[in-house]
């Protein structure tokens, strides 16, 4: 009789399998809609191409957890503060979605170049959100913390989706984005399910761009003290 030996998944694979089996269920508020850019046949192959690119491997990374994806982002991409822009010319996927920008990802991208490119970064670190799923409210990008009764339908799905996705990460540390709502929203739900041993806030991208244009530099250096100072394999 013959031994069956396991072979692990690689981190792209899971990755991939989670994004598009998500299934958002819960009731919505009025006029609110959920995004599904998974269904997607394009958005399906750049995120086939980004993640086999950056994750066939079976490393664990740190998490970076986001509010919810935007419609000219992680809500069109798949791939979160990446925008078709961004897609193009700094990880060179080809795409055929209208050329909208979208600030958080001018920032990361940014910021990803002075960590030492793609390739490094994404080699110790995976963006996701509380919401890996984006919504929009009347056309327009909503968070998830500004409809109370959004909060309370996402919560369920909330935990779910980090539960699955902690089988490629490193939990002794995960950085927020954003230092106010969302932090505060984050902290308070790690510290009830327990998912990571510590929260980390950073200055949300969008802040950044639209009312500290000025000091970005700045904060991007700030970005890169705080990964480096807990980037951990643990």
């Amino acid at each position: 009789m013959t031994e069956t030996k396991s072979i692990a998944l690689t981190t792209a694979t899971q990755i991939i399998s989670f994004l598009f089996n998500l299934n958002f269920t819960p009731a919505l508020p009025a006029n609110v809609e959920v995004m599904q850019p998974f269904t997607n046949d394009e958005t399906q192959r750049v995120c086939n191409i980004f993640y086999n690119k950056y994750y066939s491997d079976t490393q664990h990374r740190n998490f970076i957890i986001g509010i919810n994806p935007g419609r000219f982002g992680g809500g069109v991409t798949g791939i979160p503060f990446t925008d078709p822009i961004r897609l193009k010319i700094k990880l060179n996927i080809d795409n055929y979605w209208p050329t909208k920008q979208e600030l958080s990802s001018v920032f990361i991208y940014d910021m990803i170049e002075a960590y030492g490119g793609a390739e490094a970064f994404y080699g110790e670190f995976y963006f996701t959100s509380l919401s890996p799923l984006g919504f929009t409210r009347h056309g327009k990008n909503l968070n998830y913390y500004d409809d109370k009764e959004l909060v309370k339908s996402i919560e369920p799905f909330a935990a779910t989706c980090m539960q699955q996705q902690l089988a490629w990460a490193r939990t002794s540390v995960a950085f927020c984005l954003g230092e106010g709502d969302n932090y505060k929203f984050i902290n308070k739900f790690n510290n009830e399910y327990r998912f990571f041993k510590k929260i980390v806030p950073l200055a949300h991208p969008r802040f950044i761009m639209q009312y500290k244009l000025k000091s970005k530099q700045a904060y991007i250096d700030k970005y890169l003290e705080a990964l480096t100072s807990y980037n951990d394999n643990d």
